[in-house]
Formats: structure tokens, sequence, C-alpha cells
């Protein structure tokens, strides 16, 4: 199995000593507003998964849909924990859980640390980091029942769309989403694999039944480091995604630019200190990017002007930053996870206003690296990989 944040906390006692180094933004911190904190579901272990690593999707139902990166199917042809995709649906004033799917860690997959996504067809498609024909992870579409189940849990129906083979197709997606065009096609990251071992950015184009695998851009190490994260399009088509950095980097921003020939591939930032990003980019209407460094964890925005970006540190974290994105609302206001030291769900609002928007205890849930959801009513929704009642991490909602 490929390393995951559990390997990653080795580095912990140098980030939080060196962090202070990094360029601090002055904030206005204003009392945390009034919220009730809900739990929605606490993993067992069993076959409801354990771990979310990622956070989640609503669909246009209000529906909630999640992977764990562990627990499930106890037969895992490599252990006993595989991981599942799940869903929560409201039920009155309650929600229901349900496990669409549990993975068996053979030619199905195994171990998902990132998000499922809704597809245009309302499909969920996401990726495993292990199984797979090869067991360098798969690209999965899953399906629900075409008829109507009596049943309380009916599971999805996968279909495995790519199976990494560890060569020049990449191996092992681990934590970014993937992202599809106007067209259908699907967009998606390695962090390893391709000719250098330090990952992919590759597309599947679906046609007649099957989907084919082309490589836009191959990590060569040396320009940035492991591909972890996903990619996200602006209005013009160019890719923008994140590097974690590597031996002879600190990692960076890239954007890869559509030609008659291919992608072309540049760097328009790149990080003042070791350990890059994990998680990928948000952009705004107006073509500013916003993400998240790992190990010196900052909210930072990048800006095109017309002599290249400009690299601006909205507010610096304590321990971790997340391993997704942060997301926009309507008004502008980002939110995100960060995670160890001081974790919490925060909120900065344009002016530079933060909120965080609580804190975390054992039994409320630890850990947490995932995106932020919000929904009509302002309603927050997010994972925490570890603590809950059973120790598995859980599912909560924030209700300002």
């Amino acid at each position: 199995m490929v390393r995951t944040r559990l390997e990653i906390s080795r580095f912990h006692s140098f980030a939080v000593m060196t962090v202070a180094i990094g360029a601090i933004a002055i904030l206005m911190t204003l009392p945390v507003p009034a919220q009730t904190f809900t739990t929605l579901h606490s993993f067992t272990g069993g076959a409801d998964g354990s771990e979310p690593f990622a956070g989640l999707s609503m669909d246009s139902r209000g529906n909630l849909y999640g992977t764990a990166a562990y627990g499930g199917h106890g037969n895992c042809s490599f252990g006993s924990e595989c991981g599942t995709v799940y869903k929560l649906q409201h039920n009155g004033s309650n929600w229901v859980f349900y496990t669409l799917y549990e993975f068996g860690g053979g030619a199905d997959g195994g171990t998902p640390q990132a998000r499922v996504i809704v597809g245009p067809d309302g499909n969920l498609y996401g990726t495993t980091t292990n199984g797979g024909a090869a067991g360098k992870g798969t690209v999965f579409r899953l399906q629900p029942p075409p008829n109507f189940c009596h049943a309380f849990s009916c599971p999805w129906t996968e279909t495995v769309l790519h199976s990494f083979t560890g060569g020049s197709d990449g191996a092992n997606p681990t934590y970014g989403d993937i992202t599809f065009d106007r067209a259908g096609n699907i967009y998606g990251t390695t962090p390893f694999g391709g000719s250098h071992d330090c990952g992919v950015v590759y597309k599947l184009s679906p046609a007649g039944g099957t989907w084919t695998e082309s490589i836009l851009y191959t990590s060569t190490c040396e320009d940035g480091g492991e591909l972890y994260a996903g990619v996200i399009f602006d209005g013009a088509g160019n890719l923008y995604g994140t590097t974690s950095g590597a031996e002879t980097s600190n990692g960076n921003v890239y954007k890869l630019t559509p030609t008659g020939s291919g992608w072309v591939e540049s760097t328009i930032y790149h990080f003042q200190f070791p350990g890059g990003a994990y998680g990928g980019l948000t952009i705004d209407s107006a073509g500013n990017l916003y993400g998240i460094t790992f190990f010196f964890p900052q909210i930072y925005e990048l800006s095109p002007t017309s002599n290249g970006w400009r690299y601006q540190t909205l507010y610096s974290l304590g321990g971790y930053g997340a391993f997704a994105q942060p997301t926009l609302d309507a008004a502008g206001n980002l939110y995100g996870t960060g995670a160890l030291s001081t974790p919490e769900v925060f909120r900065l609002s344009p002016f530079n206003q933060i909120w965080t928007l609580t804190g975390f205890n054992g039994s409320a849930g630890d850990e947490p690296f995932s995106n932020v959801i919000v929904d009509a009513g302002g309603n927050l929704y997010t994972t925490a990989s570890e603590g809950g009642d059973h120790g598995g991490g859980v599912v909560f909602q924030i209700t300002p």
C-alpha cells in the first residue's frame, strides 16, 4: 500500500517548530457566532467503514455522499479493511446512513481516499488508491439499482473505468478530486507512476461503452514533486493544480494550457516552504485561485496580473492544512478545515475576518482534513477522519 496521512505525521514536529517563519497575515479574529454541532454519523469500522479522509458531495436533492478509506468488506484481498462509499439521506428531521458499496480490494479497487463526485448523469464517480487489475488503484463509477429496491439498504453497482498499471499511465490516485468537462470527459491526477514516479495528470474519454486514458502531463519530480491534488478548469479551458514538493522543490502551483499538439505546463508559483500542497484549488469568477498549503498551512490567494500571478497569504493555520481545496460561497467567504494542533472548521471573509466555527474533541471527531459543503441555508457539512463514538471518524453538520 502507498503512504497515507498516517505516514505524513512523522513530519509534524518539524512543521510545528518552523511554521512561524512564514508570512502571517494580520486578521481580525471575531467571536465565534452561535452554532449547533450535530453528528450525522459516527463510523464503527464495520460495514459502514472507517476513517473518512475525504469530504462530501451533495446532489440536487440535498443527499450527501462520501467515502471511508477503511472498514467495510471483511474479505479484502490485502487486509481486512478496504473501504466503503456511503450516502446520508434526510428522513424528516433525521439523517439515514446507507452503505452503497464495500470494496473487496481486488479488481474492484480498495482504500478510497478521495471523495466521490456526482457526475453529469447522476451516477457517482471516484478513485481508489489501491486494488484494481494491477493493484495500483482505479477510477470507478457507481450506479443505483435499476429498479425500485424494497430493502432498507440496496448496494449500488460498480464499474471500473480504468485500472492503473503503475507505469506511464500513473499509479495510486490519492486525495485529489476528479472533474468533468462539458463533453463528459474525466480529468484527474495520480501522485505516483509516470516516467519519474511522481505522478501524472490524465484524461478519461468515453466511447462505445469503454473509457480511454490519455496523459496530459507527467511530473518530473524536479518540476514540483508529486501530484496528490486534483485539477480544476478556468473559463478558458486551462487546468490548474498543485504539487506536494520533492527534494529539489518546495512544491508549486501549475497551469496546463491546451494547444493543437497537446498540453503545455507552466509553473505560476513556487511555494516558499517545504511540503507544498496536498489539497487542490478553488477558482472565483475573476480567475483568482485559492488553496491551502499543508506542512506550513496557509490559506492563500493567487491573482492574475499583467506581469504574472500575485501570491497573498490570507491566513495562517496551526498544525496541518487539508487534503482538500477550500470552498467558496456566493458571498466570497472561504471555508475549510485544519487539523492536529488546532483542529477546526474555519470561515474566512473577503474582509480577512476569520471565524473558527467549531473546536473538536475525541467524542465529537478529530483530525478533519476534508472539504466543507455549504447548502442553500448556510449549513456546513464535512468529516473528521478520527474520533467519534467508535474512534473511526464522523460526518457532522454545523448550523449557524
